[in-house]
């Protein structure tokens, strides 16, 4: 799912509800769908008929690590050295003498420090229930692109490969080679 856009239109906010329509395919992975929605969007259909739905959801979670002291001051001190610069260049524009660049390099030293101390502490307090690091997804088994039942051989044709039919101009009749004299 995108939005392309930093200040979308505001919509009314609608209950949620299925798309209705008929199923145009269906493909094992968001990827493979969201690949035939761009060709058809390609092909100047229109997409806003179109609707993605997947199904038999399931939540994933994928261990990436074991949490130790040492991985986890050391996550701590890179999240506290990006808040510590952050106050330190703050500071160093707002400063009145504009030589204050020392205090950025300060600011990120203690941010770091203060970072491992807190992440130390909160492993400490929290080991035992939680000793590893994962993420989460939630994935679904297959997506179905539901199309409007107007559209849809339009939309078959288009992902088999098959143009819509273009007004051409009639061929030129045959002309006959000259027949040579004698």
């Amino acid at each position: 799912m995108s939005n392309q856009s930093l200040f979308p239109r505001r919509r009314p906010v609608l209950p949620p509800v299925l798309p209705r329509g008929e199923v145009l395919a269906t493909y094992s992975t968001y990827a493979d769908a969201q690949s035939a929605v761009d060709t058809l969007a390609k092909a100047d259909f229109p997409v806003k008929q179109l609707a993605i739905v997947g199904n038999d959801l399931k939540s994933v979670e994928r261990v990436t690590g074991k949490l130790t002291y040492g991985r986890v001051a050391l996550a701590g001190a890179a999240s506290g050295a990006w808040l510590g610069i952050f106050f330190g260049i703050l500071f160093f524009l707002f400063s009145p003498t504009g030589s204050s660049l020392p205090f950025v390099f300060a600011a990120l030293i203690m941010g770091a420090g203060f970072g491992m101390l807190l992440g130390i502490a909160s492993y400490a307090i929290n080991r035992r229930r939680r000793d590893f690091t994962s993420t989460m997804q939630v994935i679904a088994t297959n997506y179905q692109i539901i199309v409007d039942v107007e559209l849809v051989n339009r939309a078959r044709n288009l992902l088999s490969g098959f143009r819509e039919a273009e007004p051409t101009a009639p061929a030129a009749p045959p002309v006959d080679p000259p027949i040579p004299s004698e």
